[in-house]
């Protein structure tokens, strides 16, 4: 009987980094042992593990978005502009982007181009509509997305309850529907989902038209919490989505990923810069040091992957 099994160590390394942290920032601030505290740490959790799916169902086709954080960024700025101040429009945007999205998918397959390249030219169209839209910081959030992000559930802050239900639904929509399979397919075997009769088309289309609908979420999000935008309020989101992946037991190829996983790398993550801030480490050595942790966790991944392989014998 395995102890350990892939699937297993993909879920353990992730929680065991969060249980470790949530101990250390209890250690250190025994007053986040409390309601308002899990709701302060947690505060922009959401947004991020929304972004974090999005990323994953990129990664998990095989490809990778450079343009994640310059694009919320931009649905920001949209939702604190033209959904707030005429909503048909503000959407009729937020649409488009997702079909714009698609069509991404679509060109990097039929013209084989690479993801990295193509997302990275993406991010400075976007980055360059976010200033369009809001040259300054400014906007403001619709009343009714701020209502939503306020909300104080009985017993565990919003943060933590929206959170278990994006892990819930990205798991059902990646491993338990048959939408899930082929796109998991597609990563693993394009040739073998083109046997089957699907179209390797139509699915890295939609992969990417998924990817843009959480990503959405996650700039109006981000609006509800902050209140207003800024062309670049979530350019970091970048690097911590494909992070939150990673963290989470994702792989870069393979169409390996877990959702759970992604959403508790994503709360990781969110937690990491909290106890940074109480250990009273500069701003500019928290990315480095967020970047250390992502070693760390790896390196422990690594371990256990190689246990599990020798238990097995292969």
């Amino acid at each position: 009987m395995k102890l350990l099994t892939a699937e297993r160590i993909r879920l353990l390394v992730p929680s065991m980094s969060l249980a470790v942290l949530l101990v250390a920032v209890f250690w250190l601030q025994p007053r986040t042992m409390s309601y308002t505290g899990l709701n302060l740490l947690f505060n922009l959790a959401v947004p991020i593990a929304l972004a974090t799916v999005a990323q994953m169902l990129i990664m998990m086709v095989n490809d990778l978005d450079l343009s994640m954080g310059t694009f919320v960024s931009f649905v920001a700025c949209v939702t604190a502009t033209w959904v707030q101040t005429d909503p048909l429009i503000g959407f009729a945007i937020l649409a488009a982007c997702i079909g714009v999205y698609a069509l991404i998918g679509a060109l990097i397959y039929l013209r084989n181009l690479p993801s990295i390249v193509v997302t990275l030219g993406m991010s400075f169209v976007w980055g360059g509509l976010a200033v369009l839209l809001l040259p300054a910081p400014g906007g403001v959030a619709p009343d009714w997305i701020r209502a939503i992000m306020t909300v104080k559930p009985p017993f565990a802050p919003m943060a933590i309850v929206a959170s278990i239900g994006i892990a819930l639904v990205a798991h059902w929509l990646v491993m338990r529907s048959s939408l899930g399979v082929v796109l998991r397919g597609v990563g693993g075997n394009e040739r073998t989902v083109e046997r089957a009769g699907w179209s390797v088309l139509r699915a890295r289309a939609t992969a990417y038209a998924l990817a843009g609908f959480f990503a959405v979420l996650a700039g109006m999000c981000l609006v509800g919490l902050t209140t207003s935008a800024d062309a670049n309020i979530a350019l970091r989101y970048t690097l911590l989505s494909i992070a939150g992946v990673i963290l989470g037991g994702g792989e870069f190829v393979g169409g390996r990923v877990s959702p759970i996983g992604a959403v508790i790398g994503a709360l990781t993550l969110t937690l990491a810069a909290s106890l940074l801030s109480f250990l009273k480490i500069s701003p500019d050595w928290q990315i480095g040091a967020q970047g250390a942790i992502l070693i760390i966790v790896l390196a422990v991944r690594l371990l256990l992957n190689r246990s599990e392989a020798r238990g097995t014998g292969q």
